[in-house]
């Protein structure tokens, strides 16, 4: 076959070269199997009909890879969906797209790297490359959205992509959980350790004595085992960390390293108690010292002798401005002796009395793994901080530690030895430097020999045989208040140095190393580290040099019989998760709906996963099951057809293809599909209808003028290039309608109706897509010859799309729930018995009586207009025809609206009568059955009202269509040229029962609008209303729902006054709540604003009380105590009006002051002044006039102050300052006083405050608070932290911009020094401090993050108090 060179210098067949007509495929492939090659890309340009076995071909050749040995994946967020090397279909069947460009991934193959075409071994061998041309990484990996992850440094060459390759060192690393990147260097530190790694090798776990998921050891060994073993680029932790018993909640937690470590050593020795590994953590780690005093005078000497697992090595001495400049100079300092004398002398028992003495540490042992911890963390009390110590500290590869051990006997005539069982103690060496552990054995420890099998002790050698070497050093990078460790450690079998970050690892350099020294360029002084790397060595592991000991990693063959037989178990577990994998890897995933037949609910939605060589037949039985059809319906009763779930819309049907593969039916496995499958069903004797490609989906409603009801949606399929005669011929099909005289309209979006009348036009040029709404009407009625927008078609439909459902909830009193309300009179039953006889009206028989009335209105205005009541379900929405009042009309409008009012207040006087009789002709009245609102009962809560909730919606107002020529005025004062033509409202239509009125003037709650014309004529919307009993139960208890079907446009005001026969009282007697999704209530005050915002099935709930009237708001009273713990206390809700003073509110509150808080407050006592969340504000005067002087909005919230003495604040001129005196002799703050100014000056500020604390005014320094009132802040803080003394002149300007009452001035006397505190006392003032300042809420910033106790549970895991939540 020839070939020829194409585009890219690939190769492709001569024939499609030469098929210069047909499409191309772009592929873009992205290799992620080397960090070297992630940012590369590998262009090719393909014919369509390229098999997927070539595109392999050509990739493998482009690449330089053996083809076979790695996948090609779709690149896309989430799951990769593989292709098939095997399949035999082509680029464009594989779902490629010509002309575009489709993304690939090159990616390992079953978890091996592929094969480069060069190497005869298939495997690209590292051995042979210098150091140069390896990938070297060190440092911090820059992982997004990590916590704890420093950020300061970054390598050019690396990418996070690179995790996700198998690193080609032969290494595996630890995926990190979250958090637990110091576990998983400590992990890798000793599993690159031989002796330690070889010793958990040797012990065998016996499963009959212990559950396998709680044994460290066991879990431990696992790891190491699959470390060494796995073929994964990384393994996860999670089996370990369970077995220290942790849950998820503590990979999110920081710990320290070596505190982890001392811990888990601790866990092991537990473990391994009664086994050979008993005392594997002391032969290994532990170290002996002597703790020393010796007289100076008589030379006599007391020690004891202490253990250690780690040397804690000081950076920087306390005091001291300069750091030592490394381990050795560290090492010397630890080993210094310091002389007690003075108030420090050592009671001598030889002298029997106080001496100048030495005391000091001496080194007997030296483990054979000496771990050095470097103390980078300190606590600075200069500024009550943690701080981390970045200070350079260099370290050897190689460190001799012959000149730091006691190999004398000191032991003289004067010197006597402490043999009592007390010599070795708990507890740490040298004040808290040390950590300990603990050996029954008072002797020497003279050396182990590890390989040996017998483990006899030999003696130390010379000072010159203690040369160790480091292998392991743990790197924290990062601050004291988190960071990031990694490892870099060094493989005893090549000698080459790794960096072990998380899942990543990569060969390094010695250079590398000595970037972890820590420092910087230069000398800086004392605050030298703030300015160096964070970046440095934080714990080093040196293994003591001796080649008879020295232990090698065991190799796989050299593995006793019972990890020989885990590692078998860990490679079948690993194979069937590789099993699993690639099924996984070859399973369809996509959404799939279904309209259960019985359940009759809304569409029910799953996730089918089908294999991609499953049939479709298969897939159809797999989704019968899914949907729980069986029983139900047959399965032959059912089929799969490709659904589009946003246009509701059925794309195609698949007859004929049930044997074709799912894989080939939906274009290959994808992480995502741009469509979804739809589970159709049909009845036994019914036929399914082919769904064809680029057909529509059209649901027609057909409309009935005589009844006026709008039935539900029959779906049908039209083509897009057909006519408006083919498709009116289509639906008459479906309908049995008539086309001759069809009426077709199309509504595009929300309550844009179209109507179809240009017979040639095609269904895409009117706007057609793929899913449709359409209204047919077929009758011969006149209304065929009236403009479209005049009419009754357009009307019905216009109250169609603007009719909402509401469950509305009334108060247990109200005559809708008939409940007869009896009392008693004079003790007389006949009274009551009559009264319930008149009770026993009920609300709904009042109501059809003055139905009548209004039809008989309606007929006086036009005659003939009949129309029937329907109903509005949940498929279609049945409306009365009702029309609005003509203008022609206007001499009779006033009589009508007469008799109309005098109807009503017939009606509402039976109303009355039918709740009790009770009066309520005075709407200032207030019922004593009044309910709280959810504000009142949640009282304390400072949450202001949403009232965006009767804001209109973008629904009615911008999506406008067919505007007519008449501008009308609406309820939110727009005309409908503004809005849309379904505002229209043609005035030759009479009214008709429950239609009620929206006000025109958004601004005015008056009886006539600006023109002077009565409001009842002015537009009128739909409202009906009938019993409803809830379906959970919950109206038994004496509440009763009225289930509401009224026009969205129809104002609150209007709104409220239809539901007054109700409520069974005035519309200004009760308060309409809106109930959110988790039953938060918010009362909607806004009478003008329409329903707009609600929708369907939205709940409101009614209760008793005074509602707002127009100019009235709600207000929340809260009292200020500026020198309280809680300054701000909830007091009363009321009722400002517009238009009232001050003084005159402060009136209306004293008696509820008096009542509801036992407040008894004279009106010269007490001021109101501006609450902005917790910060007291503008004093409010006696004669300020709300909406006048002041702002007032809905849901206000005000301060009322308590006065010591007379107001002081008489102008608005004044400036009313908190302030507060700070003593630092005494280290505390005083109590709140106020200052009120008469002007804006610092000099006037700074001479009353000496005025009223005596400080001469040349030494008085203020400064201004921060934050929220009260502007807490720590005694240990103010001193330093304000800005005292600001230089300006003026407080109204920066950085004061003091210029409104109630901001907070701290001021001291500048020759008042701090008072002296020994470190205890400065330590319990800081917890006086923190406990004073949590309790007010206000952050300490000096306080230590709070870190949860590292803890390793033997038992499986905590025990968790059951009283606790």
């Amino acid at each position: 076959m020839e070939m020829v060179p194409s585009e890219e210098n690939q190769l492709v067949l001569k024939e499609i070269e030469n098929a210069a007509e047909e499409p191309r495929v772009l592929c873009i492939v992205q290799d992620t199997t080397n960090a070297k090659t992630v940012n590369e890309r590998l262009t090719l340009n393909l014919p369509a009909s390229t098999t997927l076995p070539k595109l392999f071909e050509d990739v493998a050749h482009k690449a330089g890879y053996v083809n076979g040995t790695f996948d090609l994946a779709w690149r896309k967020t989430g799951d990769m969906g593989s292709l098939d090397p095997s399949s035999e279909m082509s680029l464009t069947e594989s779902g490629f797209e010509p002309g575009k460009r489709n993304f690939l991934q090159l990616t390992d193959k079953d978890g091996e790297q592929p094969q480069i075409a060069s190497d005869e071994s298939g495997t690209a061998s590292s051995s042979g490359l210098d150091d140069s041309s390896q990938e070297r990484f060190i440092g911090p990996l820059p992982r997004d959205g990590t916590v704890g992850c420093s950020s300061d440094y970054s390598s050019p060459s690396y990418s996070y992509s690179s995790i996700l390759n198998k690193s080609d060192t032969g290494y595996v690393g630890l995926v990190n959980q979250a958090m637990t990147c110091y576990l998983n260097s400590l992990l890798q530190t000793l599993f690159m350790t031989p002796e330690f790694r070889n010793a958990l090798y040797n012990w065998e776990f016996e499963e009959s004595e212990e559950d396998p998921v709680t044994s460290i050891p066991y879990q431990l060994q696992r790891l190491f085992l699959l470390l060494q073993t796995s073929k994964k680029r990384a393994i996860e932790t999670t089996d370990v960390t369970r077995s220290f018993g942790w849950d998820s909640s503590e990979a999110w937690q920081q710990h320290d390293v070596q505190e982890l470590c001392r811990v888990m050593f601790d866990a092991l020795e537990q473990k391994w108690k009664q086994t050979e590994q008993a005392d594997l953590i002391n032969q290994l780690y532990q170290g002996k010292l002597k703790d020393y005093v010796r007289c100076l005078e008589c030379g006599y000497e007391s020690w004891r002798i202490d253990t250690y697992l780690d040397i804690p090595l000081v950076i920087r001495p306390f005091g001291a401005s300069q750091a030592y400049g490394s381990v050795e100079e560290a090492l010397q300092a630890f080993v210094q002796p310091e002389t007690l004398d003075g108030a420090n002398q050592y009671f001598c028992e030889r002298c029997k009395k106080k001496c100048d003495a030495r005391k000091g540490l001496r080194f007997l042992h030296f483990p054979y793994l000496l771990t050095l911890q470097l103390k980078r963390f300190d606590f600075d009390y200069t500024t009550m901080h943690r701080i981390k110590l970045n200070d350079r500290m260099s370290f050897p590869e190689e460190l001799d530690m012959g000149p730091f051990i006691d190999v004398e006997d000191e032991k003289s005539p004067q010197t006597e030895s402490c043999t009592d069982s007390g010599a070795e103690n708990e507890g740490s060496c040298h004040s808290d430097q040390m950590s300990n552990d603990f050996s029954a054995d008072d002797g020497v420890d003279e050396g182990i020999c590890l390989d040996s099998a017998s483990s006899t002790e030999r003696a130390l050698k010379p000072k010159s045989s203690l040369t160790f070497e480091l292998f392991s050093v743990m790197v924290h990078s990062g601050s004291a208040a988190g960071g990031h460790y990694y490892a870099c450690i060094k493989s005893f079998s090549d000698g080459q140095w790794y960096s072990f970050n998380d899942q990543h690892v990569s060969k390094i350099t010695q250079e590398d190393i000595r970037k972890t020294y820590g420092g910087s360029s230069g000398s800086r002084g004392y605050y030298s580290s703030a300015f160096a790397s964070s970046t440095n060595a934080y714990m080093l592991i040196y293994r003591l040099k001796d080649p008879s000991r020295n232990a090698k990693y065991l190799d796989c063959d050299d593995f006793p019989e019972h990890i020989k037989h885990l590692v078998q178990r860990e490679k079948e577990s690993e194979e069937q998760e590789k099993r699993q994998r690639e099924i996984e890897r070859n399973t369809c995933k996509i959404k799939l709906f279904c309209m259960h037949p019985v359940k009759m609910m809304a569409i029910m939605e799953n996730k089918l996963e089908v294999h991609k060589d499953k049939t479709l037949r298969e897939a159809t039985e797999m989704a019968y099951k899914l949907m729980e059809l069986d029983g139900v319906v047959p399965l032959d009763c059912c089929r799969l057809v490709k659904y589009d779930e946003f246009h509701e819309y059925l794309e195609r049907s698949y007859e004929g293809e049930e044997d074709t593969p799912m894989g080939l039916l939906l274009g290959g496995v994808k992480s995502s599909y741009m469509f979804d499958l739809l589970l159709e069903t049909r009845r036994p004797e019914q036929v399914f209808q082919p769904y064809k490609p680029g057909e529509v989906m059209v649901k027609v409603h057909v409309v009935d003028l005589k009844t006026d009801t709008v039935a539900p949606p029959v779906s049908i399929r039209a083509y897009l290039n057909q006519s408006i005669t083919e498709f009116k011929q289509l639906i008459a099909q479906a309908t049995e309608l008539s086309a001759e005289t069809m009426r077709v309209v199309l509504e595009r979006c929300y309550n844009d109706l179209r109507l179809l009348y240009v017979p040639n036009k095609t269904l895409k040029a009117e706007g057609f897509f793929r899913s449709n709404k359409v209204f047919v009407e077929s009758s011969e009625s006149p209304d065929h010859q009236v403009t479209f927008t005049d009419s009754l078609l357009w009307k019905l439909l216009d109250r169609h799309g603007n009719t909402i459902r509401l469950f509305v909830s009334l108060p247990v009193q109200s005559p809708g729930t008939n409940i007869t309300i009896c009392q008693k009179v004079d003790g007389d039953p006949e009274e009551c018995s009559e009264g319930s006889k008149v009770n026993r009206n009920s609300v709904e028989t009042i109501l059809e009586e003055s139905t009548e009335k209004l039809k008989n209105l309606s007929l006086q205005q036009q005659q003939g207009s009949s129309t029937s009541d329907s109903q509005k379900s949940s498929d279609t929405s049945d409306f009365e025809h009702i029309e609005s009042p003509s203008p022609s009309q206007e001499p009779d409008s006033s009589s009508v609206s007469a008799v109309v009012a005098v109807d009503n207040r017939e009606l509402e006087n039976r109303i009355r009568v039918a709740s009790g009789g009770g009066a309520y002709s005075d709407p200032e009245t207030q019922f004593p059955g009044e309910e709280r609102s959810d504000s009142e009962v949640n009282n304390d809560r400072s949450t202001s009202s949403v009232d965006s909730d009767i804001l209109s919606s973008s629904h009615s107002s911008d999506t406008l269509c067919n505007a007519d020529s008449g501008p009308i005025q609406l309820a939110n004062g727009l005309d409908s040229h503004s809005i849309t033509s379904s505002r229209r409202s043609k005035a030759n239509e009479g009214k008709k029962e429950t239609w009620d009125t929206a006000e025109e003037d958004s601004g005015t709650d008056s009886e006539y609008d600006e023109n002077g014309k009565s409001k009842a004529e002015s537009y009128y919307l739909y409202f009906r209303a009938e019993p409803y009993a809830q379906e959970d139960g919950s109206g038994e208890g004496g509440q009763k729902c009225v289930l509401v079907h009224v026009d969205k446009r129809i104002t609150l005001s209007a709104f409220k006054q239809n539901l007054e026969p109700f409520v069974g009282v005035t519309s200004t007697q009760f308060k309409v709540f809106r109930v959110y999704a988790n039953n938060q209530e918010f009362e909607s005050v806004r009478l003008n604003e329409t329903l707009s915002s609600f929708s369907d099935d939205n709940k409101i709930t009614i209760r008793l009380g005074r509602a707002l009237k127009k100019g009235e708001y709600r207000v929340k009273v809260y009292q200020l105590l500026v020198n309280d713990a809680e300054p701000c206390k909830f007091l009363v809700d009321t009722v400002f009006a517009k238009g009232m003073t001050v003084k005159q509110s402060k009136e209306e509150l004293m008696p509820q002051l008096k009542d509801q808080c036992k407040l008894d407050l004279n009106i010269d006592k007490f001021r109101l002044r501006k609450k902005t969340w917790k910060n007291p504000g503008t004093v409010f005067l006696d004669y300020h006039v709300y909406e006048e002087d002041i702002n007032i909005s809905s849901n206000w919230e005000v301060f009322l102050e308590v006065l010591d003495g007379p107001e002081k604040m008489k102008s608005m001129s004044q400036l009313a300052v908190l302030t507060r005196r700070w003593t630092p002799a005494q280290m505390k703050l005083e109590p709140f006083r106020e200052v009120v100014l008469e002007s804006s000056s610092v000099e006037e500020l700074k001479e009353k405050l000496s005025e009223i604390s005596g400080v001469p005014l040349e030494n008085l320094e203020f400064a201004k608070g921060r934050g929220t009132f009260p502007c807490d802040i720590s005694v240990l803080e103010i001193h330093q932290d304000l800005d005292w003394n600001p230089k300006v002149s003026t407080l109204n300007v920066w950085p004061l911009y003091i210029c409104d009452d109630g901001a907070v001035v701290f001021y001291r006397d500048s020759t008042e020094e701090p008072m002296e505190q020994s470190e205890d006392e400065r330590n319990e003032l800081m917890k006086r401090e923190s406990s004073r300042l949590l309790k007010t809420g206000h952050r300490v910033s000096y306080s230590p993050r709070k870190e949860k106790a590292l803890k390793i549970y033997l038992d499986g895991g905590p025990v968790k108090d059951p009283g606790q939540d």
